[in-house]
């Protein structure tokens, strides 16, 4: 009965007061609320919306579901950066580290891949010995020891959003930003990070389409995290290019690894600079410094190898083993190189296309029970801006399987390039920020 009562409530749009929100959540936690009136509720939040206290108590409820974390225990503040997915992002393994060879704690729980957004997990598992399922003891051990920890989400952790999740991916209540921000928020905040730095993609290679959705659940998140005391900022960044010229998982890892060891000759790459930025955001606001500070020392750490150096001490306390990844990237594999078929100007790359190519090829996965093929994926030679004439490499086409298919793929690549005769400008990455 007093279900039904909050459900009668939220249908008629009035606001629920913080207890029933955290009593409901507690129910279906428990199996005291079946499944059809937690999905009842999603569908009533999706069509009426949630005000800010409301979204706050629904990330608190969440988050209090499983075990919470805390780092009172370290010398030094903690802070996280949370993506919501793009093609080509492996930002994360170039910001954790290198927040943290700047001083700051990094404690992350990721995610794995699904549809056309890749995990940052998968990417790591395609080092050799790399574990990405550490226990929360493992975790807190390797973060003490190291500043940085990547792995995935544990089942202590929010339970109540993993169960809540999976109803709203077959009622149609994914997009709603009120559940969009508990689900997210709920984790991190679980995590325990005092600061968190948010990356909102909009674009054809994101989950929201538009700047304007973007802006709305950037907005959102950092209001509610604020709200429950923590400090945050959002950028809002452009995903309809992907990050950086590799799609795929042991791709991205040779990528961010030739940043980390590059440092200064990539700082001005548009993917390395956003790398830059969102770290130096963890540090300003982990470490209470002024923006202009922190990105000066995230340039200095970049430059100087230490962030290369966490990341590597990161990878052998989780037991990875890069000498084997980089021997195993020796092994033969089926590649199809694609050139263009005019001159002109590369003035677009559809991320959207180039993650349904690499997809099909085996880098992703669309259910949870697929199986990745850590070589597949797709490895850009240009990027928008740059001059082509006819013949010259556009992209290659990689897979460790039997080549069937690679034709087919080349020929959907090859369609997300467009050109121009005229140069389309520069290009930022950054359309809005919230700091």
């Amino acid at each position: 009965m007093i279900a039904k009562l909050i459900l009668d409530k939220k249908r008629e749009g009035r606001a629920l007061g913080s207890a029933e929100i955290r009593e409901f959540i507690e129910g279906f936690t428990r199996g005291d609320i079946p499944d059809y009136q937690m999905s009842a509720l999603a569908m009533a939040v999706c069509c009426r919306g949630m005000t800010e206290r409301e979204t706050a108590d629904l990330t608190d409820a969440m988050m209090r579901s499983g075990a919470c974390l805390d780092w009172k225990d370290l010398a030094v503040p903690t802070a996280d950066k949370h993506s919501t997915g793009g093609v080509g992002d492996k930002l994360s393994l170039i910001i954790q580290p290198l927040a943290a060879a700047c001083g700051v704690a990094v404690p992350s729980l990721t995610g794995r891949g699904l549809g056309i957004t890749g995990g940052t997990a998968d990417k790591l598992e395609t080092i050799p010995g790399y574990n990405a399922g550490l226990s929360l003891e493992e975790f807190r051990k390797v973060v003490a020891e190291v500043g940085v920890s990547m792995t995935v989400q544990t089942a202590e952790i929010c339970p109540a959003d993993k169960k809540l999740y999976a109803l709203r991916d077959v009622t149609g209540t994914v997009a709603s930003i009120p559940l969009i921000c508990g689900s997210i928020l709920s984790k991190k905040w679980a995590e325990g990070a005092g600061a968190l730095v948010f990356d909102v993609k909009f674009g054809s290679g994101a989950f929201m389409k538009t700047k304007e959705e973007a802006v709305e659940l950037a907005t959102a998140m950092v209001k509610a995290s604020r709200a429950a005391g923590r400090k945050a900022a959002a950028l809002v960044t452009d995903m309809n290019a992907p990050l950086g010229y590799a799609v795929g998982n042991a791709n991205e890892v040779v990528e961010a690894l030739d940043v980390l060891r590059r440092g200064a000759e990539r700082a001005d790459e548009d993917f390395v600079a956003l790398s830059v930025e969102l770290a130096a955001l963890m540090v300003s606001l982990a470490l209470e410094k002024p923006l202009d500070e922190a990105r000066a020392i995230c340039r200095e750490r970049l430059a100087d190898g230490s962030a290369l150096a966490k990341f590597e001490a990161m990878v052998k306390a989780q037991g990875g083993d890069l000498a084997k990844f980089e021997n195993r990237l020796a092994k033969p594999t089926f590649k199809f190189r694609i050139q263009a078929m005019r001159s002109g100007y590369v003035c677009a790359i559809d991320a959207e296309k180039v993650a349904k190519v690499a997809l099909q090829l085996g880098a992703g996965r669309m259910t949870t029970a697929d199986r990745i093929d850590p070589r597949a994926g797709v490895t850009l030679d240009v990027k928008i801006g740059d001059k082509v004439s006819v013949g010259s490499p556009l992209a290659t086409l990689e897979k460790s399987g039997a080549p069937d298919g690679l034709e087919r793929a080349a020929a959907d690549l090859l369609a997300a390039f467009s050109f121009s005769q005229t140069d389309p400008g520069p290009r930022s990455l950054i359309a809005e920020r919230m700091d």
